[in-house]
């Protein structure tokens, strides 16, 4: 319990400090190659990205938590022209995030964002199903579709989809586990003439880690969508 204290306070602060996104709000002032860069680095920073393993919660569990990721961008000049100021190196985006088991090997699960001093908001969801449950000695396989949907940048309608299969294998309170897919991004600009829509997928993999402390629930993920790789922490309550 010590160490999940120690790791909460660190996990806070790291929230508290986290390097403002701006606003974007200039896309009028792209061209179509700058518009598909940006479109790529938010399609790999605002895509779905559950961190959490395979292993089905069953009826009665969930899965509740606060939650950073970290993407590295690929493509600063493209956001240097779209933001107000500077473009970060990375984009931080804090999350609470929520799963619910359901019958017949189902879990559902949502989160919600705003990202600080930045007028990006975020929404996602996911309907998992465990193809294998799991146990002693087989591993946990799930196939998971996703969806994400921008807000709060009135020039830019966004979205995402994704589909991924992922594994998992439990080891007393340790669980690591690895997924692939795809990610279906949708960028139409809003009122600006200069640039149109693009629509395009990106290869998904990813490499994460669940530790459960029985109040206390680490979890860890490192996901390359595109070219950009993001990393991931989330701390909560898994029952």
């Amino acid at each position: 319990m010590k160490h999940a204290l120690a790791f909460l306070t660190v996990f806070l602060a790291a929230i508290s400090s986290t390097e403002a996104a701006d606003d974007i709000d200039q896309i009028n002032q792209l061209i179509q190659a700058d518009f598909r860069k940006l479109s790529e680095d938010l399609g790999a920073a605002l895509s779905y990205k559950a961190v959490i393993p395979a292993t089905p919660l069953g009826l009665t569990g969930f899965d509740l938590g606060v939650e950073v990721t970290a993407t590295k961008l690929e493509n600063r000049e493209a956001w240097n022209r779209a933001s107000s100021s500077t473009a970060p190196d990375t984009l931080y985006i804090p999350k609470l995030h929520l799963h619910k088991g359901l019958p017949a090997g189902f879990d559902v699960g949502a989160f919600y964002t705003s990202v600080p001093g930045s007028n990006i908001k975020l929404w996602g969801a996911e309907l998992r199903y465990a193809i294998i449950d799991g146990g002693t000695i087989a591993p946990a396989l799930g196939l998971r579709g996703t969806y994400s949907k921008l807000s709060g940048v009135n020039q830019l309608d966004f979205h995402t989809k994704g589909l991924e299969l992922l594994v998992s294998k439990g080891f007393t309170i340790f669980t690591p586990y690895a997924g692939a897919g795809q990610v279906r991004t949708v960028s139409e600009p809003v009122g600006v003439t200069n640039v149109s829509k693009e629509e395009f997928t990106q290869g998904k993999y990813f490499v994460g880690g669940n530790i459960n402390l029985g109040l206390v629930n680490l979890a860890f993920e490192a996901d390359k969508t595109g070219d950009a790789a993001t990393y991931g922490a989330k701390l909560g309550f898994r029952f």
